[in-house]
């Protein structure tokens, strides 16, 4: 009798694999699925979670506290991902884009909230037209427009067709998240998805969680904020540490229903067959995160589990983007992507740890909610991302800096009280009360992985802004971007 993984952050898994599946060349990659060997898909997505909040990116908080054990055991059965970036740092355009696989850009969706054309396919259609039951379940956060809307706007919709979330999917649950009592519901909510699927036909599940989106748990017990590490680009004040404890109790939570959806794909006898793709949506609701194109607007956890095919605690420094996601999804299910579809699927590197494929990953900023006048509102930028490099470009530098889902919360109160008595560094008062922002920042991630020394201009790296500067514009033009290229608005500004 086969011995189960116990998923509830004390035990490690016990699940076996095959050495020789181990050894897959790269001619096998291409006759890696026939139609009787298809896999199941269950496709998890967190919400505002940004890298390094889980334990096994080897944060110390995370360690520390005992935040993501589920997570951390997971991933000892899988992939880590450590150059994941999402293609927006707001949660209905990165969402969008993965299920397209195209850019928020090139999808015309940058405005939140902005459903895809109607003749836009998802990777799920091209599953469903091979035989997959697809479902949405969980915090699908505006994939059709927004849950409530006034009437005018959700006729438009429909009458484009691009409320279509009811035909698309075979099981679909509109706005049902896991907030509060909720998450102890998860397992029971994922049990009767499951139990739609035919006998015989694969499935693609899809299950969105809201943690640790605000508003984040109240009750943080175990988690001490004057222990907590903070980054040197945040002010170390009282508040700030207790925003930051309340975050973190949100991925304990996260973790906690993570764990209750493994163990229900153990008790069902799923998890040999069933690949596990657990991802952020886009960068955490916190300072200098969600909303910018920093890394903790953008990088986010990435870890995926498939038995028998993906070596047990390995790791890829591959850079990927969140439009990959389906035309990876697609190839280890023996399908190709359609047209139109730009991501680029990772299947080589989660097979062999090889580590190719993109030499740059792109990210937009478009309208969220929020003042008109502040970048929690509207903000326009663009980012380019190398192995080594970031170039952001922000089309509209005289926003002043204010982060999502922060602006009337006590930490945020208290770097702007902090500011007006002069009591922050000058480093601090300048990463957060600059204006104008420069039109142009470019950070070194590997001795500035925090970007706070903004390099653009300085003649010792030219060569290199100019590299990213071009080939960004080249895909701003490629996907019909209706910005200024950084050549001109730099232009005007002199």
């Amino acid at each position: 009798m086969k011995k189960q993984t116990n998923f509830t952050g004390l035990h490690p898994f016990n699940q076996k694999l095959s050495a020789g599946l181990l050894a897959l060349t790269i001619l096998a990659l291409t006759t890696l699925v026939n139609a009787n060997e298809k896999p199941n898909i269950l496709l998890i997505l967190s919400d505002d979670h940004s890298v390094p909040h889980v334990s096994c990116y080897e944060d110390e908080n995370t360690k520390r506290f005992k935040i993501t054990p589920n997570l951390h055991t997971f991933a000892e059965e899988g992939m880590r991902f450590d150059r994941a970036y999402t293609s927006a740092p707001q949660c209905a355009p990165s969402r969008i884009s993965i299920f397209a696989a195209r850019s928020p850009v090139g999808l015309g969706v940058t405005r939140f909230a902005q459903p895809p054309r109607s003749d836009v396919k998802f990777f799920t259609d091209v599953l469903r037209e091979n035989g997959y039951w697809v479902g949405l379940d969980g915090r699908h956060q505006h994939l059709d427009g927004r849950v409530k809307e006034t009437k005018h706007i959700d006729d438009a919709l429909r009458e484009a067709g691009m409320q279509s979330l009811e035909q698309r999917f075979d099981h679909f649950v509109r706005s049902a998240g896991t907030k509060d009592g909720d998450l102890f519901k998860v397992a029971d909510r994922v049990s009767a998805a499951l139990d739609k699927v035919p006998n015989g036909k694969p499935f693609f599940l899809y299950f969105g969680f809201n943690q640790p989106h605000r508003k984040f748990v109240k009750n943080y017990d175990g988690i001490k904020p004057a222990k907590l590490i903070l980054p040197a680009d945040w002010p170390d004040l009282p508040e700030i540490r207790v925003d930051y404890a309340k975050y973190l109790a949100s991925v304990r939570e996260l973790d906690h229903g993570f764990g209750l959806i493994m163990n229900l794909l153990n008790a069902r006898s799923l998890e040999d067959n069933t690949m596990v793709i657990f991802m952020g949506d886009n960068g955490e609701a916190l300072l200098r995160g969600k909303g910018t194109l920093m890394r903790r607007g953008t990088h986010v956890p990435l870890i995926i589990r498939w038995p028998g095919r993906i070596k047990r605690g390995s790791s890829c420094s591959s850079l990927i983007c969140g439009t990959d996601l389906g035309p990876t999804i697609l190839s280890a299910c023996g399908l190709k992507p359609v047209k139109g579809m730009t991501g680029v699927s990772f299947l080589e590197q989660l097979l062999s740890e090889k580590s190719k494929a993109r030499r740059y990953v792109f990210a937009e900023r478009g309208w969220h909610w929020g003042p008109i006048t502040r970048t929690d509102g509207l903000d326009l930028s663009r980012s380019i991302t190398s192995e080594r490099y970031r170039y952001i470009y922000n089309a509209l530098p005289n926003r002043s800096y204010t982060p999502v889902d922060m602006a009337g919360k006590d930490a945020w109160k208290a770097i702007q009280s902090a500011h007006s008595a002069n009591q922050l560094s000058p480093l601090h008062a300048q990463l957060y009360f600059q204006n104008p922002r420069p039109i142009v920042e470019l950070y070194d991630l590997e001795d500035d992985p925090l970007e706070i020394n903004n390099l653009a201009g300085e003649k010792s790296i030219a060569n290199v802004e100019q590299t990213l500067r071009k080939a960004l514009e080249s895909w701003m033009i490629r996907e019909h971007d209706f910005l200024p290229l950084p050549t001109h608005a730099l232009k005007h500004a002199k």
